[in-house]
């Protein structure tokens, strides 16, 4: 943790080196002390230290300087750090002016010069200055701050990157909390700007890219080498059980993610039913635990970084990326998952990320207390959602297609939310329209069976209806099926034969594709058990078979 600071400012360069001196001696194993020779100056270096989010704990500043006064110099700073301690140091000549700073600016003390001996003269003053300031002192929050407007969808993606890849950060509202709306014009910049993301060391990106935001964080989007023994592709629960076990089994293994590790699961507020853990975790722990056992055992990670295209050059298999770089291994590892499948639905693309939230991120619940939160869906991860919601929300209500839970959720699951009073279950029912200026507000609601609709007040709408899988990248080259999901193993054989284009002298192994040596594992693959257990588990499983494969080469 950062030491608070305490400023001290005179034009005097002897005098200045002197204060400099006593107050490191003195302090400097519990503050850091900072100096400066003029208020201009120290007035700007104050702004850098507001954005790198530093605390100030006292301003000891010479009144008689030239250009700007000690008092106006405080004037100034206090601004920024109101609950600083403020003390002048004067001369005789000067007290008129220090008694009068009492009341312009509420100087805590005024100490004559000179100070010596410091022992006596100045350091007791100090101290009853940095007592007083420490028992109302909270510390700082280091991380990466985000300033926006609550309801803009860039802000709502901003945060979710970042909490998705495991960043620290703090979220600032600048329509409703005073520290947002100083440091907005600490900035300097405009509204135009937001959302605006200040990192620890100062800086700022004005309404970034996720890309920039990554690169600033130093994110790892390039691989370190040209040719790897096995590179998994996805980082949901699949493919990081398989990075995990690949480098534990010593091969060389790089895992590539589009997003952030933990895929559709990583969004899950509790997984009840993951063995070993009897009162639960969330998909993010999983995805946290997952990330740093596979980093331990030597696992490359790039994320974010999206993979456009594999082509095939005798035993390798070279991937090109979205950066246009290339990377070649002996054996390749689709565990992509599924991404979420949008609604047609009039007016829900305009308000999307303005409280319509397609797999919403768990920090969103916070911002709906003792609201009416509507979810589209009815298998696990809608349930999930909706008993995490239930905790915030006045009422959560779950819109149905179906007529029954127990067709598509675990019966744990549809037994909580049986038994939760705050959550209604609308069987037969789709939402046909979403309204609101600039964010969700009135939903339209049908049901199937009699077509009759209702128009209902909604603060939030979240989307779990289905996913599809995105591997438009692998057309032409491996089999897929009239979704999209890889075709693997038996299912690829059909009267005894083998896929055309089918090279090895063998049948493929159960978890391998219509192209030897690229196998596919979790939801991505035809005909899976989709979920997180059944994705770990193929994960682990197309490693050995990985290895088998290696082993014919």
């Amino acid at each position: 943790m950062a030491k608070p600071v305490i400023w001290t400012v005179d034009d005097d360069p002897d005098v200045l080196r002197a204060v400099e001196r006593d107050l490191r001696r003195q302090y400097g194993d519990r503050y850091k002390v900072i100096s400066a020779n003029s208020g201009a100056s120290a007035l700007e270096a104050v702004k850098q230290l507001k954005l790198r989010n530093e605390a100030v704990a006292l301003f000891l500043v010479d009144q008689r300087m030239p250009r700007m006064s000690g008092v106006e110099f405080l004037e100034k700073a206090i601004e920024f750090y109101p609950d600083a301690k403020r003390a002048l140091l004067t001369a005789y000549a000067d007290m008129d002016a220090a008694i009068r700073a009492i009341n312009s600016v509420q100087i805590d003390h005024y100490l004559m010069k000179p100070w010596d001996p410091p022992e006596e003269r100045l350091f007791g003053v100090v101290d009853d200055l940095l007592d007083d300031w420490q028992a109302s002192y909270h510390p700082v929050f280091e991380g990466v701050r985000v300033l926006g407007h609550r309801w803009s969808p860039q802000s709502n993606e901003i945060r979710d990157f970042l909490g998705r890849n495991f960043v620290p950060h703090q979220w600032l509202n600048v329509e409703t909390d005073e520290t947002a709306k100083q440091l907005l014009a600490t900035t300097g910049a405009g509204i135009s700007s937001l959302p605006i993301v200040v990192f620890p060391d100062g800086t700022f990106l004005g309404n970034p890219p996720i890309a920039d935001i990554a690169r600033k964080l130093g994110l790892k989007t390039k691989a370190e080498f040209p040719f790897y023994d096995l590179v998994v592709v996805g980082a949901g629960p699949a493919g990081l059980a398989a990075a995990v076990y690949g480098a534990a089994d010593g091969l060389h293994t790089l895992l590539i993610e589009r997003e952030a590790p933990g895929g559709q699961a990583g969004r899950s507020s509790r997984i009840e039913n993951y063995l070993g853990f009897p009162t639960g975790l969330s998909g993010s722990d999983l995805a946290r635990r997952a990330v740093a056992q596979a980093r331990r055992f030597g696992v490359e990670i790039l994320t974010p970084q999206e993979v456009k295209g594999v082509r095939i050059e005798g035993p390798a298999r070279v991937l090109t990326l979205a950066d246009g770089a290339e990377i070649g291994c002996r054996a390749l590892l689709i565990a992509s998952g599924i991404a979420f499948r949008k609604l047609e639905v009039p007016g829900l693309e305009k308000l999307n990320g303005a409280g319509v939230y397609y797999y919403a991120p768990m920090s969103e619940a916070f911002s709906h207390r003792d609201g009416n939160i509507y979810i589209v869906g009815g298998a696990n991860s809608a349930g999930q959602a909706a008993m995490y919601f239930s905790k915030f929300a006045h009422q959560v209500t779950m819109l149905v297609r179906g007529n029954s839970l127990s067709d598509s959720m675990s019966q744990y699951l549809e037994n909580q939310i049986t038994a939760t009073k705050n959550i209604a279950v609308r069987f037969d029912a789709s939402v046909v329209g979403v309204e609101g200026v600039d964010r969700c507000e009135n939903l339209t609601i049908q049901n199937k069976k009699t077509g009759a609709q209702e128009t209902v007040s909604a603060s939030a709408l979240l989307i779990y209806a289905g996913a599809i899988p995105r591997t438009d990248w692998l057309a032409g080259v491996v089999e897929r099926d009239a979704q999209g999901y890889l075709i693997s193993g038996q299912h690829l054989m059909r009267e005894g034969k083998r896929p055309a284009g089918w090279t090895a002298d063998r049948d493929p192994f159960y978890l391998e594709t219509s192209v030897p040596g690229i196998f596919v594992a979790g939801d991505v693959r035809h005909r899976s058990a989709k979920g997180v257990t059944s994705g770990v588990g193929e994960g682990a499983m197309a490693v050995k078979l990985v290895h088998e494969y290696l082993g014919l080469l």
